[in-house]
């Protein structure tokens, strides 16, 4: 049988902290998400939440995630170029495991916004001088008042008297809430806010839809952005059978909406009863969205340096390309996951280690700068686990607070060698030829009938079924590296421990 299940994650037999879950038809509906008046929610010592200016539009932020040592880094819609009203999303170098971003323009490349603003403005004034009018769809947010700032500007620099509206509604409570929120734009608008507010517009007035039947010229900003409903498609009804009008669509369309098939050149619409709309007035598209483009996505990626990409809100086919530009440009694994597909990242978490003072002062010493977070090197030493702490110090300090005593370890070789000379002959020849090949390194001959290459110690010695076979017993230290030179050898390696340089174990 059917049945409707209601779960209480909050107010279930308390006051306050409202939320309801209730599973209906097969899914899953959220009602409310409050918070307990009298107590305090444990959000966790160890979850971080920062947010970063993005851009785009007032309020966008784009969001760090840390859990521990792993973290991942989520935007929807930035800009990385600041607007007429906004300035540039940025982020610093947090290097998170993962970062997810958007890619609506992930082939393009835009041209200056000077340039297009220019056109825009052009395109406008010569549609207004011929008595024609001027349909903008924007979203309320974002464009809407970069657009109205730059027709703003120009209708007072131009005196021009030809009226200019925005849609009321949502754009009208946009404009307030820029005007509340002055200090989230840039800089110049804020510089210019004490003597005037750029959101107090004085040549732009709220729309009726009765205005869409004025004869004249206007300009006209509706809602929404694409055609595809709304007071902006039923002015462009009324508009589009007059060559003098002209449409303006400064942001992306989506396919099926009427705004990407008259950006695509269709000239007859099918309307809603059947109806056919001819399409006469001029089409234009001048981009001036604030979503980032390519570039701009390439440039979030050199500021934030992820280990590895996720692409989202893109078309495949773009999105695929700008994915093989990452992994070719960044060398890291990049990602564009269906609807309904996980994708799966290993982590590499770094672990926080505390450096001991005589260290970094040995480092100093041998002429090496100090440690860098932002350019990791090398350092040498031991590691040591004490209190649930990790410290890097000095060996000798490892070993004087682990309360242990030095060991050395060495690896000693036997090479077969036929020679019928006596022992001390082939040593002394064996002499004779290093000294003359390893020029610049220390090779002695010892009382003690060893021939010793710096920490090398090389000793022969007959074999009792053969006189003429003679076996050189070499052993070195760990940190020296030894090359095999010669033929009619055979190698037999182990290694051996020493406590001093006179006690040396061979095999």
């Amino acid at each position: 049988m059917p049945d409707i299940k209601v779960t209480p994650l909050g107010a279930g037999q308390d006051v306050g902290r409202s939320c309801i879950l209730v599973s209906v038809g097969g899914k899953n509906i959220m009602l409310d998400c409050g918070m307990h008046m009298g107590y305090n929610d444990d959000v966790d010592d160890e979850l971080e939440i920062k947010a970063y200016y993005a851009g785009h539009v007032l309020g966008a932020a784009m969001v760090l995630i840390k859990v521990g040592s792993e973290s991942v880094v989520y935007t929807g819609d930035y800009n990385m170029t600041p607007d007429r009203h906004l300035g540039a999303a940025w982020i610093d170098k947090c290097r998170p495991d993962i970062l997810i971003s958007e890619s609506t323009y992930a082939t393009t490349i835009r041209d200056s916004k000077r340039c297009r603003e220019r056109d825009f403005l052009k395109k406008v004034h010569e549609t207004i001088e011929r008595g024609g009018k001027v349909l903008i769809p924007v979203f309320a947010l974002g464009r809407a008042q970069e657009l109205c700032i730059l027709l703003e500007t120009f209708w007072y620099r131009m005196n021009l008297k030809a009226p200019i509206y925005f849609s009321t509604g949502l754009t009208e409570k946009a404009n307030h809430y820029y005007k509340l929120f002055i200090t989230w734009t840039n800089q110049k608008i804020r510089k210019t806010f004490v003597q005037r507010n750029m959101f107090e517009f004085k040549h732009i007035k709220a729309f009726d839809r009765s205005y869409a039947d004025n004869p004249g010229p206007m300009v006209v900003f509706a809602t929404p952005g694409m055609l595809h409903a709304g007071q902006s498609l039923q002015i462009f009804k009324k508009w589009a059978g007059n060559e003098k009008n002209m449409v303006i669509m400064p942001g992306y369309c989506v396919q099926g909406t009427v705004g990407h098939k008259i950006l695509n050149g269709q000239k007859k619409l099918e309307m809603e009863g059947r109806a056919t709309l001819e399409v006469k007035l001029q089409v234009e598209y001048m981009s001036f969205s604030a979503h980032a483009d390519a570039k701009g996505i390439m440039q979030l990626i050199r500021m934030a340096e992820p280990r590895n990409m996720l692409l989202v809100h893109g078309e495949a086919k773009k999105m695929e390309f700008l994915k093989d530009k990452i992994e070719q440009e960044f060398s890291i694994s990049c990602y564009m996951p269906a609807n309904g597909e996980t994708t799966t990242v290993t982590t590499n978490p770094s672990v926080p280690v505390d450096i001991s003072l005589n260290l970094l002062k040995r480092e100093m010493a041998l002429g090496g700068p100090l440690p860098d977070p932002k350019k990791p090197r090398t350092m040498h030493g031991t590691l040591i686990m004490k209190d649930s702490s990790l410290r890097l110090v000095s060996p000798e300090q490892a070993l004087k607070e682990l309360g242990l005593s030095e060991h050395q370890l060495r690896f000693t070789c036997r090479v077969h060698l036929q020679d019928p000379h006596s022992d001390s002959d082939t040593l002394s020849r064996i002499y004779s030829h290093l000294k003359s090949v390893l020029k610049g390194y220390a090779v002695q001959h010892l009382p003690d009938g060893t021939v010793m290459v710096e920490s090398i110690v090389l000793k022969v010695s007959s074999s009792g079924e053969d006189p003429n076979l003679k076996v050189i017993l070499l052993s070195w230290s760990y940190q020296v590296n030894v090359e095999q030179r010669g033929t009619h050898s055979d190698w037999d390696c182990v290694p051996a421990v020493r406590t001093t340089d006179k006690n040396m174990l061979c095999c």
